[in-house]
């Protein structure tokens, strides 16, 4: 049985308020909480390291499976490895996503290294929320890791957002395409206090027609730190797009770092960066229509992160 805190963190990255139907996987404190397999899709535990195995089989349509990773211990360090094996054809929805709360003196840490095995045609929706809360001295740490490998013509499309309460994180993210394939990341990173976030992207365009296209929207305030760093290799007739999107308030600091590697003389590569602050003429806008200058700045900050 879940208590009252396991519960919030649960719907505040999984937007679940009751098991879910469907595969699923729920893990907290570093143990299993609760799993449910379907015909067609099968997690098992490894043996040899922290983790699970999921397995969906060629074919799948219309399902999801949810691994949601709650932590409400303090001084807790957790470790998963996790592979998802998506069969040929198949169409389905994983949603992730770790909470912590935490209230003591000690660190609770998340380190989730996941791998991506999507086959031929092939078509993966993949959802990851990080959200940490708690009035303690220690701090809320969250390494995610995320390798993508795709056959021909398979399709990724990755959200991810950390939105609260993470004091410092590295998210990397790696992926290889094969002939046809399409990778789409679209990230959302919102630093507060003296918060660390630092995004690593690298992806090898390998198939003839493949395609990758990366973006990141983030914003910085009080005096926390992002890094962005972002590296596509085109090494074949390919396309690729990276773009950073950054908002800076108060005295915080931003650092983009984009990287294109053309290695075949038909790779299309393209890279967008931008870092500024809210412009005043918006405030000005909202403000006139009764906003105070903080609620401005809040209804901007929820759009831009839409």
């Amino acid at each position: 049985m879940m208590d009252s805190i396991e519960k919030k963190l649960l719907h505040e990255v999984a937007e679940l308020d009751a098991l879910p139907v469907g595969a699923y996987n729920i893990r907290a404190n570093g143990q299993l909480q609760s799993r449910n397999t379907t015909a067609n899709i099968d997690i098992v535990t490894k043996t040899d390291k922290p983790g699970i195995d999921i397995y969906i089989k060629p074919g799948t349509r219309n399902e999801s499976v949810h691994i949601p990773v709650i932590i409400s211990q303090t001084g807790l360090t957790d470790l998963v490895y996790n592979d998802f094996h998506i069969g040929e054809g198949a169409d389905v929805t994983i949603i992730a996503g770790c909470g912590i709360h935490n209230c003591g003196g000690g660190n609770a840490r998340h380190d989730g290294i996941h791998t991506f095995f999507v086959g031929k045609n092939a078509r993966l929706r993949y959802v990851e929320k990080h959200y940490g809360e708690g009035d303690g001295l220690g701090k809320q740490i969250m390494n995610p890791t995320t390798i993508v490998h795709l056959e021909e013509n398979a399709q990724m499309e990755m959200e991810t957002t950390q939105i609260a309460g993470i004091d410092d994180t590295i998210r990397k993210t790696s992926g290889d395409a094969a002939a046809g394939a399409s990778l789409v990341i679209r990230e959302k990173i919102l630093t507060v206090g003296d918060q660390h976030a630092v995004t690593d992207f690298l992806v090898d365009l390998n198939g003839e027609g493949c395609s990758a296209n990366v973006v990141s929207r983030s914003v910085a305030r009080d005096h926390s730190v992002q890094e962005f760093k972002s590296y596509i290799n085109g090494n074949c007739a390919c396309s690729g797009h990276s773009e950073c999107d950054a908002i800076i308030m108060d005295h915080a600091k931003v650092i983009a770092t984009p990287g294109l590697i053309a290695n075949n003389v038909d790779a299309a590569l393209i890279h967008e960066a931008a870092i500024g602050k809210i412009a005043g003429e918006q405030l000005v806008k909202l403000m006139t229509l009764g906003l105070t200058e903080q609620e401005a700045e809040e209804q901007i900050i929820n759009g831009f992160l839409e």
